[in-house]
């Protein structure tokens, strides 16, 4: 016969974990090394994830401006709980930055793949389309495509209007599928 098994801990709530969260950022404006160094562990794949796809090669020098810029910025965000939202923003912005400067250096260096499962040389594949278009094309297809990002939060993320977000998602998936085809 099976014995009974002793209660699991109760799972931690997504309020407690926001709250947790919102306390960590205020301690980590408040200047709290340990607060900040956790803060920096937690955001730094997330906008790693950002900048990548956008800023190709120089995706890891713009990850690490953008989150130079979360620390330096820090203080000034009145909303704890916006981190990621403002976060986002900051490191899409700067991924933008460092492939506008990058465009006059030939892309012939490929960055590292794509993480996608599957074949690494599709993976190069889709590099390459992405790398030969506009860091502006690249932006709008990772914020909507891969974020996941609706137009209208696109476009306050990048300044821009809705308009321009559509549009630009619009030429963007076209250049892509025909540099993909040819």
């Amino acid at each position: 016969m099976k014995e009974p098994s002793a209660p699991s801990p109760p799972l931690p709530s997504v309020q407690a974990s926001a709250e947790a969260e919102e306390e960590l950022v205020r301690s980590a404006q408040r200047g709290d090394a340990l607060a900040l160094s956790a803060l920096i562990d937690r955001l730094a794949p997330f906008v790693g994830r950002i900048c990548g796809p956008i800023a190709l090669e120089h995706g890891e020098d713009a990850a690490q401006e953008a989150l130079i810029a979360v620390l330096r910025d820090l203080p000034a965000l009145r909303e704890p709980r916006a981190l990621y939202g403002w976060a986002r923003r900051i490191a899409a912005r700067e991924a933008v930055r460092h492939a506008r400067a990058a465009r006059r250096v030939p892309v012939e260096a490929a960055a590292p793949a794509l993480p996608a499962p599957g074949d690494p040389a599709l993976a190069r594949d889709v590099r390459s389309v992405l790398a030969a278009l506009a860091p502006e094309q690249r932006a709008i297809l990772m914020l909507r495509d891969l974020e996941g990002l609706s137009e209208q939060e696109a476009a306050a993320l990048l300044d821009v209007e809705e308009g321009t977000v559509k549009s630009r998602l619009s030429r963007a998936r076209g250049a892509f599928r025909r540099r993909w085809s040819s």
